[in-house]
């Protein structure tokens, strides 16, 4: 089958969750044998297809939104806008979490509803064609629904998108423009053939808000062989593995490592941190650095980021926690965790009391008190350590397995493509 994914690119400068899940889904249906195409928008993306162009790029394209709405942006400003350099700087900078002065931008993804955006869209078309119609295009956020119709309507394929975690964007509209931009996800969602999600609680929250899109739940899938590892570190160490910011709780994680070595509980204890960055976080990291001076010879700083080397870091660690400030619609560090036979301590919150299971504990106490007595609970109890890294495995091989995923996705991509032919026929 020929499969084109199309999503937002983060710039690859720090673990970004739902670029991470594509590249996962890309890797998984190219292990079946299947031919597949990313095509990143906006800035670079890991496992982009090589010689895919980058479309809708960022600079460019926010400046065609504030100042070239109608598409008539000088070439030279465009192609300016456009290079390697400009995309390098952007990537630097990127990571908000904030709409807050994306709202044209935003909208215009979402309504698909000007001459700017006509424009990109029509390069990226003729780019398409050129390469050859594929089977079936998945969209990567409801926030590009926009170009669901006018794919749907030029190439004469089903289209599908994912769903997760929009509203942390959405939601973050000034004014009236959240309400607009849900009104118009539902408006264009007659371009879908059908959406996707990653959890049965990120069902629930879009059943509750967009009841007409009914998507279907497909857990995230990870490559087992590549992460599995029995041999554990030679100290107990607690990772946190996802970009390394306030909204995370990498705080509040440094505090309850700090807390734990006080104690003196569990002897040697270390922490290892990766999961990159960007230049807006700088001043956090150096926040949490101050937290962790008394026993910074007991933490590991990941320098480098790279979504190729995830599973080494996972390797390296007993268990993973991230203490999420926010609801998440699924956890892929969780996944990957299981993947690699380590469980986790994550806040009782969001999608985690589903996606953890029976492999890790949650705790109801939020603070770097509550935090510290949950990884302290598994990490001076053997026995109990030893039965959540068997039930991570188990829940890896029957729940988060890539070949698991890769079916589900070609059952739902070949159903879908049959309708599609039903249709025409009649």
């Amino acid at each position: 089958m020929k499969i084109l994914i199309i999503g937002p690119g983060a710039g690859d400068s720090f673990y970004c969750g739902n670029c991470f899940r594509d590249s996962l889904q890309a890797s998984a249906l190219i292990k079946a044998g299947h031919d597949v195409t990313i095509l990143p928008l906006y800035l670079p993306m890991h496992h982009a297809s090589e010689g895919v162009p980058i479309f809708f790029p960022a600079v460019s394209y926010y400046i065609e939104q504030a100042m070239f709405r109608k598409g008539n942006i000088p070439k030279w400003i465009s192609k300016l806008t456009s290079s390697k350099m400009f995309l390098d700087l952007a990537a630097s900078m990127s990571g908000s979490t904030s709409a807050n002065g994306m709202e044209n931008m935003t909208m215009s993804m979402i309504t698909g509803g000007n001459g700017a955006f006509k424009r990109n869209l029509a390069d990226m078309i003729e780019w398409i064609k050129k390469d050859g119609a594929p089977d079936i295009v998945h969209l990567s956020s409801s926030l590009l629904i926009g170009i669901a119709a006018p794919l749907k309507k030029e190439l004469g394929v089903p289209v599908v998108c994912s769903l997760q975690d929009e509203e942390v964007w959405i939601d973050s509209l000034k004014d009236k423009w959240s309400d607009i931009a849900w009104e118009a996800i539902i408006a264009n969602s007659a371009g879908v053939d059908a959406f996707v999600t990653t959890s049965n609680y990120y069902k629930a929250i879009i059943d509750k808000k967009m009841p007409s899109l009914s998507p279907v739940v497909i857990y995230p899938g990870i490559n087992i062989d590549k992460y599995y590892d029995d041999t554990l570190p030679d100290c107990p160490t607690i990772g946190f593995f996802y970009r390394t910011n306030a909204l995370d709780g990498l705080d509040t994680l440094a505090e309850a490592f700090v807390i734990l070595k006080k104690r003196g509980t569990i002897p040697n204890l270390k922490l290892r941190i990766g999961g990159g960055n960007t230049d807006s976080d700088k001043k956090f990291l150096s926040h949490v650095n101050d937290i962790l001076r008394p026993y910074i010879d007991d933490v590991t700083f990941e320098e480098d980021y790279s979504p190729a080397l995830h599973h080494k870091f996972y390797r390296e660690v007993s268990l993973i926690s991230v203490p999420l400030r926010f609801d998440e619609g699924v956890g892929i560090y969780i996944c990957e965790a299981y993947a690699t036979s380590r469980p986790v301590v994550e806040p009782r919150r969001g999608s985690f009391p589903e996606i953890v299971g029976d492999a890790g504990v949650l705790y109801d106490d939020e603070s770097a008190t509550g935090l510290a007595n949950a990884l302290e609970q598994v990490l001076s109890d053997q026995m109990l350590y030893d039965s959540l890294r068997e039930k991570a495995k188990i829940m890896a091989q029957e729940r988060y397995s890539d070949k698991l995923y890769t079916k589900a996705l070609i059952e739902l991509y070949s159903n879908i493509i049959a309708q599609a032919a039903s249709h025409k026929r009649d």
